[in-house]
């Protein structure tokens, strides 16, 4: 099998996932770079995805932990290697499925670093400072302000439709991982933020519109192929912000904010399903990284109120 047919089952699969499950852009994307490097790496061996044995993908896994991916990577690509063979199985292009009884290095469940109070409120004072422009300014503290506000994942942080925030609503509709859609509330920062932002919105629009040209449809707009603010983009300013805020900008991302909503509002009494719905997770068991800030609660509210537990 040449490295030519490997690419053409890699290809049908993704479009079959796009059309059948509805996987988000994001995940299409993992799955084509896991499974060109596989191709890539059965290619250097004389093989081929039609004849790759157990042996083989498990030979594959090893390769990538010798060139120091990380045990997160590793789970991924074996994910994917299992959902292309899964396909390829149910298409009778292969007559078994060498992937399905591979155990994989799994994933950490160790909690991603978070953010204090206070570092909070240096990042969203800092944002307010740090931009070129008026609009830049303007544009990077509404960003923040939402991404504290709704813990929005940074792909539907930077795709918001305008139509969803018009008219000062106190929640918005989102739109998920595998289009799932999900309400979530806005906090009145997130909210003045937002309309600031959106009368700088609305006079650039008028100018184009003056010039009879279409005005954007997505809240934070590019002249980039996706017609919105980029996920790398916003990357780069979430850095600048950190270091005027005086934080270390490699502790700091989009996810790591996301984090601090979720921990934040578990430590503050807040309800695990809630987190889960307003986190957009699929299963509660992945909400389930943060119980250890519910323990932690619920042992200060013994040790502080039960009446044996007092000196």
């Amino acid at each position: 099998m040449t490295l030519h047919q490997d690419y053409r089952w890699i290809s049908t699969f993704l479009d079959a996932t796009a059309a059948e499950a509805g996987a988000a852009r994001n995940t299409q994307l993992a799955y084509g770079r896991d499974l060109r490097d596989l191709a890539d790496w059965a290619q250097s061996k004389s093989l081929g995805f039609e004849s790759l044995t157990r042996a083989d993908i498990e030979a594959y896994l090893v390769y990538c932990d010798a060139q120091g991916l990380a045990r997160t990577t590793r789970a991924r690509r074996l994910s994917s290697i299992r959902a292309m063979y899964r396909f390829a199985y149910a298409e009778g292009w292969r007559s078994d499925d060498p992937a399905s009884r591979i155990s994989g290095p799994g994933k950490s469940r160790k909690l991603p670093d978070t953010l204090s109070h206070d570092d909070i409120s240096a990042l969203l004072d800092a944002a307010r400072a740090t931009g070129r422009t008026d609009a830049d300014r303007l544009r990077n503290t509404c960003l923040m302000e939402l991404l504290y506000a709704t813990g929005l994942r940074v792909t539907e942080l930077v795709g918001l439709p305008v139509a969803a925030v018009r008219g000062d609503p106190r929640m918005i509709l989102v739109r998920g991982k595998g289009g799932r859609e999900r309400m979530v509330p806005l906090s009145k920062p997130a909210r003045t933020a937002l309309t600031d932002w959106l009368q700088h919105w609305d006079r650039q629009a008028a100018e184009l519109r003056a010039k009879r040209l279409p005005e954007p449809r997505f809240l934070f707009p590019s002249s980039g192929r996706d017609g919105h603010f980029s996920r790398v983009g916003f990357f780069l300013v979430l850095k600048e912000i950190a270091l005027k805020a005086g934080l270390d900008p490699a502790r700091i991302s989009p996810h790591v904010l996301r984090h601090a909503f979720a921990t934040h509002l578990l430590a503050g009494g807040a309800d695990l399903r809630a987190i889960q719905t307003l986190l957009g997770h699929a299963d509660v068991s992945t909400t389930e990284i943060y119980t250890h800030v519910l323990e932690e609660r619920l042992k200060t509210l013994v040790l502080d109120h039960h009446p044996l537990a007092k000196p």
